[in-house]
């Protein structure tokens, strides 16, 4: 290639004196550095770089989500929707915890087929902060809250934020609870029809049934229960129908109280006598010696003028929280607690048999471990409620100490022991505050628990309040549930200590 001749442009033009602008130098650049190097497969081949003669193999895996959490534990469960109360962190995805049982059941991509709860945790650990966290952030979304039971008073700061005065009981006090109260499905018996009334009729005398199950149950003869057997069944049921009108195919239906059942049996007609198949008066008195004293002892013993008569309160259920306390009962034992227990829960599914449609509610059994420590039949009446759950639309919220609390309901193996370890199943939703470690091997046995999940409740559980592990049907959440000051202020039960100090 030649090399160029001739003047250029900027020559030409300085011969008829026009000189072109000169242009600014180029700025020198230095060499930029790059963020990520290129780097062999086996290593540089440099002395002390780490070079490889052989390049290792590459293993592949293949696994499910469920399986991938053992080998990167730190993977968090797949997340729940952003409905319900926000309760706090959760803290494998650092995203917000949000409840809403209801809503979970109703979610087919979510397994839960039941709306119940249990709440487990040592004292102090903050069960009861969780729970009235929960109460407050889901009345926003309609929802109202029964405590069917405070044996401590612990919801009665709750209630009067909300402009709402517990009912107490106790006695000398004027509140009357009757246990075989109708409920709402005595309205308009009347003018029902007859396939009507005996569907009513059989809810009604079932859930009577089932209490008069457990009050008779709940007493002793020696160390052994009083049993009732199906003669005794036939016996209430005849007396009850009798008390009741029923038998008499009444137009209204009388409710019958548990003096007056008593009555009726420690003076049976003639009448009751034949229709229970029974000799003679002696006979039916010898037959139903133990009955007549298990329900004359708590006419006259635990259930004296708390149980014993007809209900004395209105209750406006369209208020945000009622609340039944249960505080003046603590001097006569958990044996007293846990009968009133029984009575409350049978009250108020009495209550709850008809609902208007969207009337939600939370129901807390505070203290639960006292009513299934009353035996079989106590147990059998705490399963029938969480049972009715799905059919009433209720969220039932039960609080306890630790799983094994199920087990204090009999002796190892025996019924009250296996049906109260059956209502874990019940329950879909379980809340795992701080434990000891001595409780891990409970945990294990009757949850299924491995050993991350036991280690986060023996060990961060325990360091602080409001830490708890969340059981969702089969999927596990860290959560720390974080409370406003003016819920700290609400939900502080520490009041007598503080005092003392």
């Amino acid at each position: 290639m030649t090399a160029r001749t001739g003047r250029d442009v900027a020559h030409l033009l300085a011969d008829f004196g026009h000189d072109l602008p000169t242009p600014p130098p180029a700025p020198v650049r230095g060499r930029e550095g790059r963020l990520f190097h290129h780097a062999p497969a086996r290593g540089p081949f440099r002395p002390g770089r780490g070079w490889t003669p052989s390049g290792a193999p590459v293993a592949a895996w293949r696994m499910t989500s469920d399986q991938a959490g053992v080998w990167w534990p730190f993977i968090a469960t797949p997340g729940l929707p952003p409905t319900g109360a926000q309760m706090g962190i959760d803290q494998l995805s650092g995203g917000s915890f949000y409840a809403d049982p209801l809503g979970w059941v109703l979610d087919d991509q979510i397994p839960v087929t039941n709306p119940n709860v249990m709440v487990f945790g040592k004292p102090g650990r903050g069960k009861s902060s969780t729970t009235k966290a929960f109460l407050l952030r889901m009345m926003d979304f309609g929802y109202r809250a029964l405590i069917l039971g405070d044996p401590k008073d612990e919801y009665e700061a709750l209630c009067h934020a909300l402009g709402v005065e517990p009912f107490a009981i106790g006695r000398g006090l004027a509140t009357r609870i009757n246990p075989l109260d109708l409920g709402p499905l005595a309205d308009g018996w009347q003018s029902l029809g007859r396939a009507e009334a005996q569907r009513r009729s059989a809810l009604v005398f079932s859930r009577w049934l089932t209490l008069v199950r457990g009050l008779v149950g709940s007493q002793k003869v020696g160390e052994q229960r009083v049993p009732f057997g199906p003669s005794d069944e036939v016996v209430v049921k005849t007396v009850l129908a009798h008390l009741s009108g029923y038998r008499d195919a009444a137009t209204r239906l009388t409710e019958p109280t548990i003096p007056q059942l008593w009555r009726a049996l420690d003076e049976p007609t003639d009448e009751l006598i034949a229709a229970c198949r029974y000799r003679d008066r002696r006979h039916f008195l010898d037959e139903t010696r133990l009955l007549r004293d298990a329900l004359g002892q708590l006419v006259s013993g635990a259930m004296a003028g708390l149980f014993d008569d007809h209900t004395s309160i209105h209750v406006d259920w369209r208020a945000p929280i009622q609340s039944l306390s249960l505080s003046r009962l603590e001097p006569f034992g958990d044996e007293a607690v846990g009968i009133a227990l029984t009575c409350l829960n049978s009250w108020g599914r009495a209550m709850r048999e008809v609902a208007d449609p969207g009337d939600l509610r939370i129901v807390v059994r505070d203290e639960a471990w006292k009513q299934l420590r009353l035996g079989p039949d106590a147990v059998k009446s705490f399963d029938a409620d969480l049972r009715f759950s799905r059919r009433d639309g209720d969220i039932q919220w039960a609080v306890m100490h630790k799983p094994s609390d199920l087990l204090s309901a009999g002796d190892h193996g025996s019924q009250a022991t296996t049906i109260a370890k059956d209502l874990l199943h019940l329950a879909d939703i379980k809340i795992l505050h701080g434990q000891d470690r001595a409780v891990a091997t409970e945990l294990e046995h009757l949850l299924g628990l491995g050993p991350i999940a036991q280690d986060v409740i023996t060990t961060w559980a325990m360091q602080g309040k409001g830490r708890a592990l969340w059981q969702v049907a089969d999927q596990l959440y860290k959560v720390q549930t974080y409370l406003h000051p003016l819920e700290e202020r609400l939900t502080f039960t520490n009041d007598a200590i503080a005092t003392a100090g």
